[in-house]
């Protein structure tokens, strides 16, 4: 019995983890796994309707500086994760990719993508929190708030171009995911300041996001091997 789990684990098990392993890396495999599990956490605490204790604070926090300049700024930022900016972004890349002769990129990013829209629906649905209503907002969202669809969204979509510009163009991967980075937090910030989000909703997107862009990610570089 025991030889057979081990030829078992050598034939099978082995070969895709150290697949895995050699494609995500340790640290990007640790990093999901520690993602994993917080979001097992708060799913948790809101399918028994504990409220957060911190969501209200924060949120009261953010609003104490809000102002009419801050307003107009970041209704432009929000609006970058709105489906009139992100459906065209997303058309546009799709149509490079695949014109460039990129049909494996273009595929996956369509995967991501629709995957993404599917992830936020399908989880809204099944969580049905409500959104905040700590004060008169400048916009009405009518879905539920768990998870934040903008930071899920952002993470993957454009998430997923910097890792392609950064692929096709490494000497700027740096500055591709800075600019990534921070307009991603810009948008989850949008969000709470507008008050239309908990807190854990936004972290819990990032997370959803995260750990679907990873797995798109290696996706398309198992992919990319296979044909190499």
């Amino acid at each position: 019995m025991i030889r057979f789990l081990i030829n078992f684990w050598s034939r099978h098990i082995h070969p895709r983890i150290a697949s895995l392993i050699a494609t995500v890396g340790i640290f990007g495999l640790s990093i999901s796994l520690l993602t994993l599990y917080v979001l097992a956490q708060l799913a948790e605490e809101v399918l028994e309707r504990e409220a957060f204790a911190f969501d209200k604070t924060i949120l009261l926090s953010i609003h104490s500086v809000a102002n009419s300049h801050l307003d107009r700024v970041m209704l432009v930022v929000t609006s970058l994760g709105n489906p009139p900016v992100v459906v065209p972004i997303f058309g546009i890349s799709l149509i490079i990719l695949w014109w460039q002769g990129n049909n494996q990129e273009a595929t996956m990013l369509a995967i991501a993508s629709s995957g993404a829209f599917i992830l936020n629906r399908g989880l809204k649905v099944f969580f049905n929190k409500p959104r905040p209503q700590l004060w008169t907002k400048l916009i009405d969202e009518t879905s539920y708030s768990f998870p934040s669809g903008h930071a899920l969204g952002s993470m993957v979509l454009y998430g997923f171009i910097a890792y392609l510009l950064a692929t096709h163009y490494p000497k700027f991967a740096f500055a591709i995911y800075s600019l990534a980075t921070i307009l991603i937090g810009a948008i989850g910030m949008s969000r709470l300041y507008l008050g239309v989000h908990w807190p854990t909703d936004v972290i819990t997107g990032y997370g959803v996001g995260f750990l679907w862009l990873i797995s798109c990610v290696t996706m398309l570089k198992l992919r990319q091997r296979k044909h190499n």
